[in-house]
Protein backbone atom coordinates (compact mmCIF):
# COMPACT_ATOMS: atom_id res chain seq x y z
CA UNK A 1 0.00 0.00 0.00
CA UNK A 2 1.33 3.36 -0.71
CA UNK A 3 0.35 6.65 0.99
CA UNK A 4 1.22 9.40 -1.64
CA UNK A 5 1.69 12.82 -0.76
CA UNK A 6 1.27 15.49 -2.96
CA UNK A 7 3.07 18.85 -1.27
CA UNK A 8 6.49 19.72 -2.19
CA UNK A 9 9.10 19.40 0.03
CA UNK A 10 8.00 16.81 2.31
CA UNK A 11 10.03 15.61 5.29
CA UNK A 12 10.16 12.49 7.12
CA UNK A 13 11.06 13.34 10.88
CA UNK A 14 11.70 10.07 12.41
CA UNK A 15 10.94 9.49 15.85
CA UNK A 16 8.60 12.10 15.86
CA UNK A 17 6.59 12.21 18.88
CA UNK A 18 9.77 11.85 20.87
CA UNK A 19 11.78 14.06 22.71
CA UNK A 20 13.51 16.56 19.75
CA UNK A 21 11.33 14.66 16.92
CA UNK A 22 7.90 16.12 18.04
CA UNK A 23 9.99 19.73 18.26
CA UNK A 24 11.26 19.73 15.35
CA UNK A 25 8.22 18.62 14.02
CA UNK A 26 6.36 22.01 15.64
CA UNK A 27 9.29 23.97 14.19
CA UNK A 28 8.74 22.57 10.55
CA UNK A 29 4.88 22.91 10.38
CA UNK A 30 5.06 26.83 12.04
CA UNK A 31 7.36 27.54 8.63
CA UNK A 32 4.37 26.08 6.89
CA UNK A 33 6.88 22.70 6.08
CA UNK A 34 4.67 20.04 5.04
CA UNK A 35 5.99 17.19 7.44
CA UNK A 36 5.21 13.18 8.17
CA UNK A 37 5.89 12.06 11.58
CA UNK A 38 7.99 8.93 11.69
CA UNK A 39 6.49 6.42 14.42
CA UNK A 40 5.27 3.46 15.43
CA UNK A 41 1.96 4.80 15.80
CA UNK A 42 1.71 6.65 12.88
CA UNK A 43 -0.02 6.09 9.62
CA UNK A 44 2.10 5.24 7.67
CA UNK A 45 3.94 3.64 10.55
CA UNK A 46 7.72 3.56 10.76
CA UNK A 47 9.47 0.76 13.02
CA UNK A 48 13.33 0.69 12.55
CA UNK A 49 13.01 -3.34 12.88
CA UNK A 50 10.74 -3.61 10.01
CA UNK A 51 12.33 -2.60 7.03
CA UNK A 52 9.47 -3.15 4.98
CA UNK A 53 7.71 -0.46 6.04
CA UNK A 54 10.00 2.12 5.18
CA UNK A 55 9.34 2.07 1.28
CA UNK A 56 5.84 3.66 2.21
CA UNK A 57 7.64 6.45 5.06
CA UNK A 58 9.85 7.47 2.06
CA UNK A 59 6.77 7.56 -0.49
CA UNK A 60 7.02 11.55 -1.82
CA UNK A 61 9.75 12.79 0.89
CA UNK A 62 12.45 15.16 -0.13
CA UNK A 63 14.43 15.14 3.41
CA UNK A 64 14.65 13.34 6.85
CA UNK A 65 15.91 13.93 10.25
CA UNK A 66 17.19 10.29 11.38
CA UNK A 67 17.06 9.63 15.14
CA UNK A 68 17.74 5.95 16.11
CA UNK A 69 16.18 4.57 19.01
CA UNK A 70 17.81 4.33 21.86
CA UNK A 71 20.90 5.01 20.51
CA UNK A 72 23.34 4.79 17.53
CA UNK A 73 25.99 2.62 19.95
CA UNK A 74 23.40 -0.21 19.89
CA UNK A 75 24.34 -3.22 17.54
CA UNK A 76 23.17 -3.09 14.06
CA UNK A 77 22.40 0.87 14.11
CA UNK A 78 25.14 0.78 11.33
CA UNK A 79 23.64 -1.07 9.17
CA UNK A 80 19.75 0.24 9.68
CA UNK A 81 21.13 3.72 8.74
CA UNK A 82 23.01 2.51 5.99
CA UNK A 83 20.15 1.05 4.48
CA UNK A 84 17.65 3.45 5.53
CA UNK A 85 20.15 6.14 3.65
CA UNK A 86 20.18 3.53 0.35
CA UNK A 87 16.10 3.43 0.74
CA UNK A 88 16.00 7.21 0.90
CA UNK A 89 18.07 7.69 -2.27
CA UNK A 90 15.84 5.55 -4.09
CA UNK A 91 12.97 7.28 -3.55
CA UNK A 92 14.32 10.67 -4.57
CA UNK A 93 15.10 12.22 -0.76
CA UNK A 94 17.70 14.51 -1.25
CA UNK A 95 18.84 15.80 2.37
CA UNK A 96 19.41 13.91 5.72
CA UNK A 97 20.13 15.22 9.20
CA UNK A 98 21.21 12.81 11.74
CA UNK A 99 21.43 13.00 15.20
CA UNK A 100 24.52 11.75 16.34
CA UNK A 101 26.37 10.80 19.67
CA UNK A 102 29.17 13.14 21.12
CA UNK A 103 32.48 10.91 22.00
CA UNK A 104 30.74 7.42 20.53
CA UNK A 105 32.61 5.38 17.98
CA UNK A 106 29.72 3.67 16.75
CA UNK A 107 27.28 7.12 16.26
CA UNK A 108 30.27 8.92 14.31
CA UNK A 109 30.56 5.55 12.35
CA UNK A 110 27.02 6.46 11.09
CA UNK A 111 27.97 9.70 10.50
CA UNK A 112 29.91 8.78 8.22
CA UNK A 113 27.70 6.40 6.07
CA UNK A 114 25.27 9.38 6.15
CA UNK A 115 28.39 11.62 4.88
CA UNK A 116 28.79 8.97 2.27
CA UNK A 117 25.04 8.35 0.93
CA UNK A 118 25.47 10.77 -1.62
CA UNK A 119 22.48 13.15 -0.54
CA UNK A 120 23.22 16.77 1.23
CA UNK A 121 23.84 16.16 5.23
CA UNK A 122 24.15 17.71 8.26
CA UNK A 123 25.41 15.96 11.53
CA UNK A 124 23.98 17.52 14.65
CA UNK A 125 25.95 16.00 18.14
CA UNK A 126 24.71 15.57 21.28
CA UNK A 127 25.14 14.47 24.48
CA UNK A 128 23.20 14.44 27.88
CA UNK A 129 19.96 16.48 27.36
CA UNK A 130 18.48 18.67 30.23
CA UNK A 131 15.08 17.16 29.24
CA UNK A 132 16.54 13.34 30.78
CA UNK A 133 15.25 15.10 33.92
CA UNK A 134 11.90 16.34 32.80
CA UNK A 135 10.76 13.97 29.95
CA UNK A 136 12.98 11.22 30.20
CA UNK A 137 14.74 8.48 32.59
CA UNK A 138 15.66 10.44 35.55
CA UNK A 139 12.39 12.51 36.00
CA UNK A 140 11.48 9.66 39.17
CA UNK A 141 14.78 10.55 40.95
CA UNK A 142 14.24 14.82 40.51
CA UNK A 143 10.74 13.87 41.83
CA UNK A 144 11.75 11.73 44.93
CA UNK A 145 14.31 14.46 45.92
CA UNK A 146 17.37 12.63 44.77
CA UNK A 147 19.61 12.34 41.59
CA UNK A 148 21.21 8.58 42.32
CA UNK A 149 23.67 7.73 39.32
CA UNK A 150 27.29 6.66 38.93
CA UNK A 151 28.66 10.14 38.10
CA UNK A 152 31.09 10.77 40.41
CA UNK A 153 32.29 14.50 39.80
CA UNK A 154 32.62 14.60 36.24
CA UNK A 155 31.73 17.25 34.90
CA UNK A 156 29.43 17.30 31.18
CA UNK A 157 27.98 20.50 28.96
CA UNK A 158 23.95 18.81 29.31
CA UNK A 159 22.07 20.63 26.14
CA UNK A 160 18.52 21.53 25.64
CA UNK A 161 16.06 19.95 23.53
CA UNK A 162 14.96 22.94 22.17
CA UNK A 163 17.98 23.54 21.02
CA UNK A 164 18.96 20.64 19.47
CA UNK A 165 15.44 21.11 17.78
CA UNK A 166 16.06 24.83 17.04
CA UNK A 167 19.33 23.50 14.81
CA UNK A 168 18.02 20.56 13.43
CA UNK A 169 15.09 22.57 11.96
CA UNK A 170 17.27 25.24 10.54
CA UNK A 171 19.00 22.72 8.66
CA UNK A 172 16.27 21.88 6.81
CA UNK A 173 15.14 25.54 6.31
CA UNK A 174 18.63 26.66 5.00
CA UNK A 175 21.05 25.75 2.50
CA UNK A 176 24.11 27.06 4.56
CA UNK A 177 24.48 24.28 6.76
CA UNK A 178 24.54 21.41 4.56
CA UNK A 179 28.26 19.59 4.62
CA UNK A 180 28.33 20.87 8.57
CA UNK A 181 29.16 19.11 11.91
CA UNK A 182 27.35 20.84 14.29
CA UNK A 183 28.85 19.52 18.15
CA UNK A 184 26.02 21.47 20.73
CA UNK A 185 26.53 21.65 24.21
CA UNK A 186 25.03 24.17 26.79
CA UNK A 187 26.98 27.29 27.79
CA UNK A 188 28.58 25.58 31.04
CA UNK A 189 30.33 22.67 32.10
CA UNK A 190 28.14 20.70 35.26
CA UNK A 191 28.39 17.70 37.71
CA UNK A 192 25.31 16.24 38.83
CA UNK A 193 25.39 17.91 41.83
CA UNK A 194 25.61 21.12 39.74
CA UNK A 195 22.49 20.01 38.36
CA UNK A 196 20.53 19.32 41.75
CA UNK A 197 21.46 22.50 42.54
CA UNK A 198 19.97 23.53 40.11
CA UNK A 199 16.69 21.67 40.21
CA UNK A 200 16.90 22.76 44.34
CA UNK A 201 15.84 26.52 43.69
CA UNK A 202 14.07 25.90 40.65
CA UNK A 203 11.45 23.81 42.37
CA UNK A 204 11.82 25.27 46.10
CA UNK A 205 13.00 21.77 46.98
CA UNK A 206 16.09 19.27 48.44
CA UNK A 207 17.67 17.57 45.42
CA UNK A 208 20.26 16.23 46.37
CA UNK A 209 22.80 13.99 44.13
CA UNK A 210 23.83 10.85 45.11
CA UNK A 211 26.90 9.14 43.29
CA UNK A 212 26.00 5.34 43.67
CA UNK A 213 28.54 2.44 42.12
CA UNK A 214 28.14 1.65 38.67
CA UNK A 215 27.23 -2.16 39.03
CA UNK A 216 24.58 -1.30 41.93
CA UNK A 217 23.25 0.92 39.07
CA UNK A 218 22.40 -1.08 36.59
CA UNK A 219 20.78 -3.96 39.20
CA UNK A 220 18.20 -1.28 40.15
CA UNK A 221 17.42 -0.84 36.34
CA UNK A 222 17.24 -3.82 35.75
CA UNK A 223 15.46 -4.74 39.11
CA UNK A 224 13.08 -2.02 38.17
CA UNK A 225 11.80 -3.66 34.93
CA UNK A 226 13.04 -0.86 32.69
CA UNK A 227 13.69 -2.25 29.22
CA UNK A 228 16.44 -3.79 28.28
CA UNK A 229 17.41 -1.28 25.71
CA UNK A 230 16.93 1.25 27.83
CA UNK A 231 19.21 -0.95 30.15
CA UNK A 232 21.86 -1.34 27.79
CA UNK A 233 22.12 2.84 26.53
CA UNK A 234 22.62 3.58 30.76
CA UNK A 235 25.22 1.01 31.43
CA UNK A 236 26.94 2.12 28.07
CA UNK A 237 26.98 5.64 28.41
CA UNK A 238 27.82 5.65 32.19
CA UNK A 239 30.58 3.26 31.90
CA UNK A 240 32.11 4.29 28.56
CA UNK A 241 31.09 7.96 27.38
CA UNK A 242 30.84 9.47 31.10
CA UNK A 243 34.69 9.87 31.12
CA UNK A 244 35.16 12.82 30.66
CA UNK A 245 35.59 13.01 26.63
CA UNK A 246 32.87 15.10 25.99
CA UNK A 247 33.87 17.43 29.16
CA UNK A 248 34.40 20.54 26.86
CA UNK A 249 32.24 23.24 25.69
CA UNK A 250 31.25 24.15 21.81
CA UNK A 251 30.30 26.58 19.81
CA UNK A 252 27.83 24.38 17.62
CA UNK A 253 24.29 26.43 18.58
CA UNK A 254 25.86 29.43 18.30
CA UNK A 255 27.28 28.45 15.09
CA UNK A 256 24.05 27.31 13.74
CA UNK A 257 21.62 29.39 15.16
CA UNK A 258 23.68 32.74 15.88
CA UNK A 259 22.86 32.50 19.47
CA UNK A 260 24.29 31.39 22.81
CA UNK A 261 22.56 28.23 23.95
CA UNK A 262 19.64 27.75 26.64
CA UNK A 263 21.72 27.39 30.33
CA UNK A 264 20.29 24.35 32.58
CA UNK A 265 19.18 27.11 35.16
CA UNK A 266 16.76 28.80 32.75
CA UNK A 267 15.54 25.19 31.48
CA UNK A 268 14.75 24.32 35.43
CA UNK A 269 13.03 27.34 35.52
CA UNK A 270 10.73 27.05 32.92
CA UNK A 271 9.87 23.48 33.74
CA UNK A 272 9.29 24.10 37.39
CA UNK A 273 6.54 26.50 35.89
CA UNK A 274 4.95 23.39 34.63
CA UNK A 275 3.24 20.62 36.14
CA UNK A 276 6.05 18.47 34.87
CA UNK A 277 8.11 18.80 38.79
CA UNK A 278 4.46 18.46 40.68
CA UNK A 279 5.20 16.41 43.86
CA UNK A 280 1.28 15.00 44.81
CA UNK A 281 1.36 14.53 48.18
Amino acid sequence: MRFPHRKKDLTLVLGGTGKTGRRVVERLRAKGKPVRVGSRSAVPSFDWDHEKGWDDCLTGVTAAYLTYAPDLAIPGAADAIDMFARKAKRHGVKRLVLLSGRGEDEAQACERIVQGSGLEWTIVRASWFNQNFSEGAFIEMVLNGAITLPAGEQVEPFVDVDDIADVVAAAFLGDHHVGQIYEVTGPRLMTLADVAADLSRATGRAISYVNVPHEAFVSELVNSGAPKDVTWMLDYLFATVLDGRNAHLTDGVERALGRPPKDFADYARDVAGTNAWRVVA
